[in-house]
């Protein structure tokens, strides 16, 4: 398994912004293979862990035509700076219903 941790220094935020979020949420999720997306901000602070069973769907993901747009916005509108890692998940363990559905797979 893998994770995306995108991390941010927020500009601004509006509804556009967050109306483009959650379409890109639902689409990693629905049609590129995206197990669990979360996100919160702390002030002007933002980060994003996505979970993903492959890299294949990650570079699929970033390669799509409305992504690419909003990557576009985000970086000339919404956010002063940014950076993602792409980490393999070498072990998870712990505890709660949050965990198990990870390690077996949604």
């Amino acid at each position: 398994m893998f994770a995306v941790i995108f991390r941010a220094e927020v500009a601004t935020v509006d509804a556009e912004y967050a109306e483009l979020a959650t379409r890109m949420r639902d689409l990693a999720m629905q049609d590129y293979g995206c197990r669990e997306f979360t996100s919160c901000m702390d002030g002007s602070s933002e980060i994003a862990i996505s979970y993903w069973d492959n890299e294949q769907q990650i570079k699929l993901w970033k390669q799509n035509a409305e992504h690419l747009v909003a990557q576009g916005k985000g970086r000339t509108q919404w956010y002063k700076s940014y950076s993602v890692e792409v980490v393999e998940i070498v072990r998870s363990y712990g505890s709660g219903s949050q965990t198990a559905a990870l390690q077996r797979g949604k």
